[in-house]
């Protein structure tokens, strides 16, 4: 959840500077020295802005879902660590497991290691959850999390236990769009955002409370993957990771497409882009301002228990009077005088103390 608000967060502000330094690159890039380049406000200067700022959008929304499906192959699954379809039965569980045990196991390996025993370890984990109905069902539509909940042992104690750990979640993004609307981050496509918000969490419910993977996997996307390529299908908890990646790329789509696409009246495309970035960047700059006021005042409340007026009236004359002697100390005429003088003393001493010197 943290990553996916940090993305939004982030991607509202960058992408109209990500696109100023790649328009610059591009002139000095493709225009020869001394010859002029398009003006800021210019028609060709606006067209190659938008044309750069849709580009710049378009590439992120190609790396979060390759970003997305690289880090759930890289996380893998059950299926997948045994080397299993996802309709393997029980009996194919059970032989696939022994014939991966007799490789694996500790006892078969002439020096095993940590990393060794917890593989195996892994494999028995796999084995077991598979083996197990509920436990699979669970597995399927939540991820390996489940094998750590406790006091579950039948579907509708998994599913409460999941839908405790889902609703939070578009509860806190409900309110994080909310609070980016009032600060006007998010002025364009509020209805299409929150309908994004609320169809993903109508699909993620349906996803967890069927028996049957979902028809956009089942039908479409597993076997196009299996047919066309060698990556493996997706379950169902992996096909909602993937679909709540994408619904932070539709919310940076609907904020920095759609200026473009639809500008206001009387304004160029650069003049929509100019203004929405200088009004973010005021937003951000007041917002930074009353996060230091507030982090200033809880420190004076922290600290007000602490206080102590006599002592800080004592060490003030401290400090007062260490400066005045500092000062005086330093003054060249004052310090010509007391070297004047340690000199006098150091003439004038008696010949039995320069002797015992």
């Amino acid at each position: 959840m943290s990553s996916n608000l940090i993305s939004l967060a982030g991607w509202t502000f960058l992408p109209n500077l990500v696109t100023g330094w790649v328009q610059s690159f591009w002139y000095s890039f493709t225009i020869r020295a001394g010859d002029p380049k398009p003006q800021p406000g210019s028609p060709t200067y606006n067209l190659h802005r938008r044309r750069i700022h849709i580009l710049v959008v378009s590439v992120y929304l190609l790396y979060t879902i390759y970003e997305a499906d690289w880090d759930i192959r890289r996380a893998s699954d059950f299926y997948q660590d045994l080397g299993l379809p996802h309709t393997a039965s029980e009996r194919d569980i059970k032989s696939k497991f022994r014939r991966l045990a007799a490789i694996h196991h500790p006892d078969k390996l002439s020096a095993p290691t940590s990393n060794s025993n917890n593989y195996f370890v892994h494999l028995k984990l796999a084995q077991d959850t598979l083996l197990n109905p509920t436990k699979r069902f669970a597995y399927e539509r939540f991820g390996p999390e489940v094998v750590s909940w406790e006091r579950c042992s039948s579907i509708r104690d998994y599913l409460v236990r999941g839908l405790q750990a889902i609703l939070p979640y578009y509860v806190v993004a409900a309110i994080f769009m909310y609070f980016l609307g009032l600060l006007g981050f998010l002025e364009w496509g509020k209805y299409w955002r929150w309908l994004t918000l609320v169809i993903l969490c109508v699909f993620e419910l349906h996803t967890i409370s069927r028996p049957y993977f979902p028809p956009i996997a089942g039908m479409f996307v597993n076997p196009i993957l299996t047919t066309l390529t060698n990556h493996p299908p997706y379950l169902p908890f992996q096909i909602i990771q993937l679909a709540r990646k994408l619904s932070v790329t539709m919310y940076i789509a609907f904020s920095q497409i759609g200026p473009l696409l639809h500008p206001r009246p009387g304004l160029s495309p650069a003049a929509n882009s100019e203004l929405a970035l200088k009004q973010q960047l005021d937003r951000l700059q007041a917002t930074a301002k009353a996060t230091e006021v507030e982090t200033a005042r809880l420190v004076e409340m922290e600290m007000g228990p602490f206080r102590d007026e006599q002592a800080a009236g004592a060490l003030k004359g401290k400090v007062k009077e260490w400066l005045v002697k500092n000062t005086i100390r330093n003054d060249p005429e004052v310090r010509d005088a007391i070297g004047k003088t340690f000199k006098r003393r150091r003439v004038d001493a008696p010949v039995g103390a320069k002797g015992n010197r």
